[in-house]
């Protein structure tokens, strides 16, 4: 089992929830971030003033699957997020030990 988990921005949420979708993938995690990778934030002006913005508003997406759908899942993600501009997002893939459904306890693959 792995969880994926990736770093996109938030117009593109509907778009990946969509690819995940239709190759199967049942349940997703989507919390809203802040952070920022090579970009380094940018400069905005309000009000005549210039100011830095280091933290870009960032979408979190986690997604535990089995091995079989790995592939399938990191090339929906690719796509649906890809604007091709800088800040497109990272995606990060983590081996699961232990999954256990809470409500009927079923563990492994069963509880995915």
């Amino acid at each position: 089992m792995k969880l994926v988990t990736a770093i996109i921005k938030p117009f593109k949420l509907d778009d990946v929830r969509e690819a995940l979708s239709e190759i199967g993938v049942q349940g997703i995690t989507v919390s809203e971030v802040k952070g920022f990778g090579r970009q380094k934030g940018h400069t905005e002006l309000y009000r005549g003033a210039e100011y830095v913005v280091d933290f870009l508003p960032k979408v979190k997406m986690e997604v535990a699957i089995g091995e079989d759908l790995l592939d399938q899942t990191i090339e929906a993600i690719t796509k649906a997020a890809n604007t091709g501009k800088i800040g497109d997002g990272k995606i990060f893939v983590s081996s699961l030990e232990q999954v256990i459904r809470i409500r009927t306890g079923e563990t492994g693959d069963e509880a995915i």
